[in-house]
């Protein structure tokens, strides 16, 4: 089974997650960080203004941008011109400051075929062995094919077309 783009941390209220974080639960940002956490996969600014059509494009940005700098999304290039977002784990200490180990640099997955860009939160990624005097701020790590649904829809149409003989 693919993991899913947010991390299980279904025993913690949405204001309780934001809270822990150092963020005052307002009604729009649990609204914003409920739609994150049901959604299957990483979400664009875009993604988030369909799905929210009562809030306006600001309003969801500038709550990307405070989750960003709290902690609580993490920002992912998947090479398609528009950067995603994706819930945190709760443990997640990505990116701050003083946390030289990067303990959730995980593995992305995008899918060419329905667009859908996915966490592999249980895949690392590889270590690479800097040489002196560079020090790693943040990593990208993206791999491209189809995920299991759009497989699976592949499969079976490539199986109808078979000719009967």
């Amino acid at each position: 089974m693919l993991p899913t783009s947010h991390p299980d941390n279904s025993s913690l209220r949405p204001d309780e997650a934001l809270l822990r974080r150092g963020v005052r639960p307002t009604a729009l940002r649990v609204l914003i960080y409920r739609t994150m956490e049901n959604a299957p996969c990483a979400l664009s600014l875009t993604d988030l203004e369909d799905r929210l059509v009562t809030v306006d494009k600001s309003t969801i940005f500038r709550t990307l941008t405070l989750f960003l700098g709290h902690h609580l999304v993490h920002a992912v290039d998947d090479g398609t011109g528009q950067t995603k977002y994706a819930l945190c784990a709760a443990d997640c200490h990505c990116g701050e400051e003083g946390d030289e180990e990067w303990d959730d640099l995980h593995t992305h997955f995008f899918c060419e075929r329905c667009h859908h860009t996915y966490c592999l939160r249980g895949v690392p990624i590889p270590t690479v062995a800097l040489p002196a005097g560079f020090r790693l701020h943040s990593a990208t790590y993206v791999l491209k094919g189809l995920c299991p649904a759009c497989a699976a829809r592949a499969r079976s149409s490539a199986v109808s077309e078979i000719p009967e003989s």
